[in-house]
């Protein structure tokens, strides 16, 4: 059996990989497909592990790298995402592309995440030539087409995350994003760029990430044990998607013939989601 979209998890512990993966397999499917960690997600695992502790940034990457490795081995034929860290206020193109370089490294199914912003597109310009990306914190279809357009000379697999739940979190109907970026690129017919819906918070954003068929979807297994329990059900044909509410998020008609630079990249929550991993990395790195 299969989903009509690839299944990631999304999470910092090892462990959970393992579990999501044997619950998928036991109901008759192939298992996960892959897996997306952040620094917010490490760094809540690093202190689970070890309370109280703070260590320096090279331990706490090697443990990040550590922790991706072991994901890797669980699922060797799924691709593992990891991200580059730093300041978001100072971290420069340069800085992004040491650490891809470096990071592509650590397991033979890595994918690099960049943040969608103007240096981090201007990273994945380069990076996408010599090894897959996936373009997180994406919040709007202005920034899906910007990494279409950044993105064409691509080598590797690339994957644009939009944050549904953080869109539902401030009133928006977070799967209109999806919604609309998945129109905008199947008008192509050949699109290269894969929609990952991300942020996923209930069983229901699964069953309508389901029913566009957005390329991958990656759930956190809090949420990922509520759908098991549920016997992995996917959408009916008859299946609405309704949150009264909140507001609807407008398909646009937008040609993706411009360059990158041309395109609106900013948006509040990008920036916030940015601060927040930074914050949470730090917490765990001593001074």
């Amino acid at each position: 059996m299969n989903f009509p979209s690839k299944i990631f998890i999304d999470g910092g512990d090892p462990e959970e990989t393992k579990a999501a993966d044997v619950m998928l397999k036991k109901a008759g499917y192939h298992g996960l497909d892959g897996q997306t960690t952040n620094p917010s997600l490490i760094a809540k695992n690093f202190a689970s592990t070890r309370p109280g502790t703070r260590v320096a940034m090279q331990e706490t990457l090697n443990e990040y790298k550590r922790i991706v490795q072991k994901m890797s081995a669980m699922i060797p034929s799924g691709q593992i995402s990891i991200q580059v860290i730093g300041d978001p206020a100072t971290l420069t193109v340069e800085e992004m592309l040491s650490q891809a370089r470096d990071r592509i490294r650590w397991i033979p199914n890595g994918v690099i995440k960049f943040p969608t912003t103007k240096t981090g597109l201007k990273a994945a310009e380069v990076f996408c030539r010599e090894g897959p990306v996936n373009m997180t914190l994406a919040f709007s279809q202005e920034q899906a087409a910007a990494v279409y357009s950044a993105t064409k000379a691509h080598k590797g697999d690339v994957f644009v995350s939009p944050f549904v739940g953080r869109l539902d979190d401030r009133g928006e109907n977070g799967m209109d994003v999806i919604v609309n970026i998945v129109e905008m690129y199947r008008k192509l017919g050949d699109a290269h760029v894969q929609v990952l819906a991300a942020s996923i918070r209930t069983v229901k954003h699964i069953l309508y990430a389901l029913k566009l068929k957005s390329d991958v979807i990656t759930i956190p297994f809090k949420v990922f044990n509520e759908w098991a329990a549920q016997g992995f059900p996917q959408p009916s044909g008859d299946f609405i998607y309704d949150m009264p509410g909140l507001t609807e998020i407008p398909y646009r008609e937008l040609t993706l013939d411009n360059e990158w630079t041309e395109y609106d990249l900013y948006h509040a929550l990008t920036d916030a989601g940015l601060a927040k991993f930074w914050e949470d990395w730090q917490s765990i790195v001593s001074a």
